[in-house]
């Protein structure tokens, strides 16, 4: 080493940071028991949030396996995949090829390859139509090891600078932390410049995202205060610093420890900025050594010694005598393949140093390096980078040509958004270069296409919406009337999402382009498409004759992904609910399926299936519809998709299980599907039918929490008949049972305001049958307990439901089941006599029971023996139907239908079965539950016992809030102005001593 060179020390103790890392040892700690959970540590530059986990790494290596990949900077793109690509190489490293490769199957083998080649030959896109696929798949691949990995020992994963974090990369962790609850023993740790991240940062919604999940935690590292400071000084020092030193470095470097060390480099005046420190800090180093760091921060914060060495020309011993000053000096750090700058702010503030042709030249060398050995930059990285390279040294022509060549290989290796990038850049260098179609191949156009075509996968629509317009202009439709009209199909299946009609405009107008025979085939995709999105629409008189003609358009010209949609839109509109029909439904679909799998397309396959077990649900098939499910599943499995696809086969698998009352079968599959990843509107769902058990077993707590969740996720999206009716009806059932008769009143007038039932005949029924429920809870209530103005809202209600009813279609058993509890709930609302009222709930329990629907045959059996009683009919058939609904319920474990049944029979003093006459359920005169809820009641009972809120909020495990929202409620029902009084009327009533009341 030169004399002279001043060396920055590094502390050699962690100063002020104990309670985080304890934080990362409980997660290490979760781990070790089994247990899977992230933690996201944000933080300023130069905070130290890369020294935290470094530390964390070293004390976690007796204990566990930790794996560690950074994200690179560069340009806007960044590198696809950077930091998975580290961790695959950290674990070659560390196990051998052979070792990894005896984790994975063969198919995941090929498919890690796209970011490791070492691990053998790709998976080429031949081997799948879709390209969606390919990308889940990888997606699944890298689950698949990590969770095979933790298998042998807790297993720790560090991202660190996820500022710089690319889009595929993004999107794979928000996957993993996602889906982490599979992997047992998993904690993954990711770092951040929180001080970086912008109102538009990509990270900020991904942090949002996951700060949601309830296995993730996220932490933001501060500055060190003086005390600390001053202990970080000493460390360095070896010595305790003079107070007057100490006070000044604290004072300009404000807490933050690389500041600290970077200040103690300096004898003499200290520099005004960070910046400026840093520089002058590279300054006191030799000549040559800052000669060789100018070249080496071009190429990035990390770079390879041989890369080095091409891009800086010099010798072996010239360029060893350069760098050992600054490895010395710790600006930089080597290691086995290169050097790293010790902190990205040098390698920022000295490739900001670099004069404008001297920034052009240097990039320049790096991508003519690059290009003439790629063996220079780790494997599969040599595109992108000299992509990068030219753009960087404004050489348009070889940028435009490395870009589209950087497009492909980001393709090939399934990084979607940034080959969308590269195009985007090809598209705005074209201008530039005079012959750019000559320079790639491919005309103008063509890269649009391409652009397109991705941003399906991407799920960019505003943006492909624009590049098919901006396509659009330079075609002349008359000369290349297919190619015209295939863009405006592609155009018009994007806008659908948006705006059906201005979609469906475009379908029109591309079907018009395609009429001769000479474009038989286009002609065919775009009715296929046509048909699509008319029967989403619910158009299905002109959806069908459109589809059956791309049906026999396909058929024709073997375009079997055609056949196949055509066949699933027809079998839709056709077989949908008919009970009597389905048979040939199903026969549709499977034909639709084997063309789907003939020709490749695992989206049409897996729609096949999805559809299958959703006709069987909609005719009451319901074992039939939860095995199709289940078998989709299974298929999923064996491509190597089945998280997937996973929510909405799980939605298809559990709804039926429910409806069987298989409860326990239904929640364990919601529970595993809402454990991955999938789209809001699947997600939505699943948190719809998860509130719905919660609420028929009367978790209150719990189906108001799966209800906000299922809501916050359809905010914003495009209205779905089969994702938000349901939602609106869980709404409506959870205001009633929460005793909120008004908060149901407004939820059911929103949804008959708000959506057209009418067209969704399916979907529609059930929010009716929840909605009349509601009103009739509020008609039947004794005036006393009614707020203000209900009766009247109820009354203009179920007239409003009445009309909906009356036009509403009725196809299937479920359906027809439905319109039997709708029309008994109706009477019920009309004071109906039981000469009319009885025999409509008889047919209702009937049809459930044919149905083999447990659960609201309970509830019409239960309303069966209320009506009986109450127009003083046949006692011994009111107390068949209570005994078999007290059986029902309790077998299913509702509790709060129970408690109903129970009260019922307690009042009217009929045994049931289990040789109870309603004991655990209250007496009182006029109305029997006197409007309250299971929780209520619960509530009121220790309410009655003397106990605070807060003592009552300790013995039920709810908050004390909680408990002075429900000690409201009750003291509105109950009419009285006080705890005391309710508590008194509790007692005169004899609610809580098992007798009934005087």
């Amino acid at each position: 080493m030169l004399s002279g060179v001043s060396t920055c020390q590094v502390s050699p103790v962690l100063v002020g940071r104990a309670d985080y890392l304890a934080r990362l040892d409980e997660g290490l700690a979760d781990a070790r028991l089994g247990e899977s959970t992230a933690v996201l540590i944000g933080g300023e530059a130069g905070v130290g949030k890369s020294r935290l986990v470094s530390e964390f790494a070293a004390r976690a290596a007796g204990h566990a396996r930790a794996l560690t990949g950074g994200c690179l900077e560069l340009g806007a793109s960044g590198l696809p995949f950077a930091p998975f690509t580290g961790l695959l190489r950290q674990l070659v490293r560390e196990l051998g090829l052979q070792g990894v490769a005896e984790l994975l199957s063969g198919p995941g083998r090929r498919e890690l390859a796209r970011l490791l080649p070492e691990l053998g030959e790709p998976a080429s896109h031949d081997d799948e139509a879709y390209q969606g696929e390919a990308r889940a798949r990888l997606f699944e691949q890298m689950l698949t090891l990590f969770e095979r990995l933790a298998e042998t020992g807790p297993l720790v994963l560090i991202i660190e600078d996820a500022h710089w974090a690319d889009r595929s990369t993004r999107d794979l962790l928000t996957y993993l932390i996602g889906n982490q609850q599979v992997m047992r023993g998993v904690l993954i740790v990711v770092t951040f410049r929180s001080d970086e991240l912008h109102r538009g940062h990509p990270l900020r919604p991904l942090l949002a995202e996951l700060g949601r999940i309830g296995w993730v935690q996220r932490l933001e590292l501060p500055r060190l205060t003086r005390s600390e400071a001053t202990a970080q000084i000493a460390a360095i020092l070896t010595r305790d610093p003079e107070p007057a030193q100490a006070d000044n470095v604290f004072r300009r470097s404000e807490g933050n420890p690389m500041f600290v060390e970077q200040l103690l480099c300096f004898d003499g005046e200290l520099p005004e900025s960070l910046r400026d420190l840093v520089l002058a800090n590279v300054q006191r180093l030799p000549d040559e050594t800052r000669e060789l760091l100018r070249v080496a921060s071009a190429g990035g914060c990390r770079i390879g010694h041989q890369l080095l060495a091409a891009v800086s020309q010099a010798g072996e011993d010239d360029l060893l005598r350069a760098l050992r000053p600054a490895v010395s000096g710790n600006v930089l750090l080597a290691d086995e393949g290169g050097y790293q700058f010790r902190h990205a702010l040098i390698c920022e503030a000295m490739h900001d140093d670099l004069l404008p042709g001297e920034h052009s030249r240097l990039h320049a060398r790096y991508a003519e390096a690059i290009s003439a050995d790629a063996e220079l930059v780790p494997t599969g990285r040599a595109a992108i980078e000299v992509a990068h390279h030219w753009y960087s040294a404004h050489d348009v022509t070889w940028a435009l040509i490395s870009a589209w060549e950087a497009a492909a290989q980001a393709g090939e290796a399934l990084a979607y958004a940034e080959q969308l990038d590269m195009l985007s850049r090809v598209l705005e260098l074209w201008d530039s270069v005079p012959d750019a179609a000559a320079r790639i191949g491919a005309d103008h156009v063509r890269v649009f296409e391409e652009a397109i075509a991705i941003t399906h996968l991407t799920g960019d629509d505003d943006r492909g919406i624009g590049l098919a317009t901006a396509a659009l202009r330079e075609l002349d439709a008359e000369t290349q009337p297919a190619r015209t009209a295939l863009l405006l199909e592609q155009r018009g299946l994007l806008r659908c999402m948006q705006d059906p009609e201005v979609g469906v405009a475009d379908l029109r107008r591309a079907l018009e382009l395609v009429t001769g025979g000479a474009y038989e085939q286009e002609r065919g995709r775009v009715l296929a498409g046509l048909a699509y999105m008319l029967k989403k629409a619910a158009d299905v008189e002109q959806a069908e004759p459109i589809a059956e003609e791309a049906l026999a358009i396909a058929r024709r010209t073997g375009d079997l992904a055609t056949q196949a949609s055509a066949l699933l839109t027809l079998a839709m509109i056709r077989y949908d609910g008919d009970a009597g029909a389905y048979p040939a439904g199903l026969e549709m679909l499977a034909e639709a399926r084997a063309a789907a799998s003939q020709a490749g397309d695992y989206h049409l396959m897996m729609n096949a299936i999805i559809n299958e077990s959703h006709l069987l649900e909609g005719i009451g098939e319901h074992a039939r519809a939860a095995e199709a499910a289940r078998a989709g599943l299974a298929e999923s499995q064996r491509y190597g998709l089945i998280r997937t696809s996973e929510a909405v086969l799980a939605v298809n698998q559990a709804e039926p299980l429910a409806a069987l009352g298989r409860w326990d079968e239904a929640s364990k599959v919601l529970v595993a599907a809402l454990g991955s990843s999938s789209v809001a509107m699947s997600r939505s769902s699943l948190w719809q039918l998860a509130g719905n058990l919660a609420l028929a077993r009367g978790d209150l707590d719990r189906a108001h929490d799966n209800e906000a969740v299922a809501v916050e996720l359809l905010s914003g999206l495009p209205y779905r008949d089969q994702h938000h009716l349901p939602v609106a009806g869980l709404q409506i059932e959870l205001r009633a049972a929460e005793g909120q008769l008004s908060a149901a009143l407004d939820a059911a007038q929103d949804a008959l305001s708000r959506y057209d039932l009418q067209a969704s005949p399916r979907y529609a029924w059930p929010v009716l049958v929840a909605s009349a429920a509601a009103a009739s809870e509020v008609l039947t209530r004794p005036a006393a307990a009614r707020a203000d103005g209900d009766a009247g809202r109820a009354a203009a209600l179920i007239g409003a439901l009445r009309g909906e009813a009356a036009a509403l279609e009725v196809t299937g058993p479920v359906q027809a089941a439905l319109r039997l509890t709708f029309q008994a709930l109706d009477a019920r609302c009309q004071g109906a006599e039981a000469a009319v009222s009885v025999p409509l709930w008889q047919s209702a329990a009937t049809a459930w029971e044919a149905l083999g629907e447990p659960y609201p045959q309970a509830r019409a059996l239960f309303g069966l023996a209320e009506a009986t009683l109450g127009g003083g009919a046949d006692r011994d058939e009111a107390a068949s139907a209570l005994q078999r609904a007290a059986g029902l319920a309790r077998g299913l474990g509702a509790a709060p239908l129970l408690a109903d049944v129970t009260l019922l029979a307690r009042r009217a003093r009929i045994p049931l079965d289990d040789g109870s006459a309603g004991g655990a359920a209250p007496a009182a005169d006029g109305d029997p539950r006197l409007g309250l809820t299971q929780r209520e009641f619960e509530v009121l009972r220790l309410v009655a016992a003397g106990m605070s809120n807060s003592a009552i909020a300790g013995e039920l495990f709810i908050s004390a809030k909680t408990v002075s929202v429900h000690v409201s409620n009750i003291l509105g029902k109950l009419g009285t102005a006080s705890r005391g009084e309710a508590a008194a009327l509790a007692h005169r009533l004899r609610l809580f001593d098992g007798s009934p009341a005087a």
